[in-house]
């Protein structure tokens, strides 16, 4: 998969949640959209960080990506996110039991672990955007990073490298970001200055990072890769809505 088709999935995706969050009712066509996402991030993940027992790592990933979504979806009161640790430590265990099970005499037996527990951490944090919704800003708040999230995830597909792209992406978002709070209700400016800065550093950072990896350009590892930005972007985006807006 190419860059710039990368750049677009991400895009495509990134509208996906923006949309989602002013669909009723809220957040469930959120919780759809974090499943969605937790999904895609484990079907490439084996194949783009190239760990043994793929199946096994797939499984784990994608069923506490959904299971992080359905216990912010279900959390009465706050901290609305206060059960996603739980879902983790289940997560380490399940890592571990499924490279008990493996038959294949257990080679990189660490990375696997460590990969898996990786993936699950950034699929989890797809549930973000569930708790981003149910802040004062709601809607206002997702929208402006998920628009943000966008335009970096398109000026990440020009051809710069390195650091050079890094910073590329988080002006632009910064940007995108401040003009989408200036223009949305029940957020402003600053907020969303914040929104865009955060959205493209992450994108950046997962640009900078993704680029040292040779199985991105496959077909499952760049579908992970593409989601990828978009599903820990959640995480951000609730301390944000969190710390400057609330």
């Amino acid at each position: 998969m190419s860059v710039s088709t990368r750049a677009v999935t991400t895009a495509a995706l990134a509208a996906l949640v923006a949309a989602a969050s002013y669909v009723q009712p809220r957040p469930l066509p959120l919780v759809g959209a974090a499943v969605v996402l937790a999904v895609l991030v484990a079907l490439g993940w084996p194949s783009l960080l190239r760990l043994p027992a793929s199946g096994s790592t797939r499984v784990v990933v994608a069923l506490c990506g959904v299971g992080g979504a359905a216990a912010t979806y279900l959390t009465q009161g706050e901290p609305v996110l206060r059960h996603l640790p739980m879902v983790l430590a289940g997560a380490v265990v399940l890592a571990f039991i499924a490279q008990m099970l493996r038959r294949d005499g257990r080679p990189q037996l660490t990375e696997s672990v460590s990969g898996t527990v990786a993936g699950v951490v950034a699929a989890i944090a797809a549930s973000g955007w569930i708790a981003a919704a149910r802040s004062d800003a709601g809607a206002a708040l997702v929208v402006t990073s998920a628009v943000a999230l966008a335009v970096a995830a398109a000026v990440a597909a020009l051809p710069v490298r390195g650091w050079v792209a890094l910073g590329i992406s988080a002006v632009a978002a910064v940007v995108a970001g401040g003009a989408a709070g200036t223009l949305l209700p029940n957020i402003d400016t600053v907020s969303g200055l914040w929104c865009g800065l955060v959205a493209g550093v992450v994108v950046g950072a997962l640009h900078l990072l993704l680029e040292r990896l040779p199985a991105r350009g496959a077909r499952l590892a760049g579908l992970s890769a593409s989601a990828l930005p978009v599903a820990v972007c959640g995480i951000f985006v609730f301390v944000v809505g969190r710390m400057v807006i609330l």
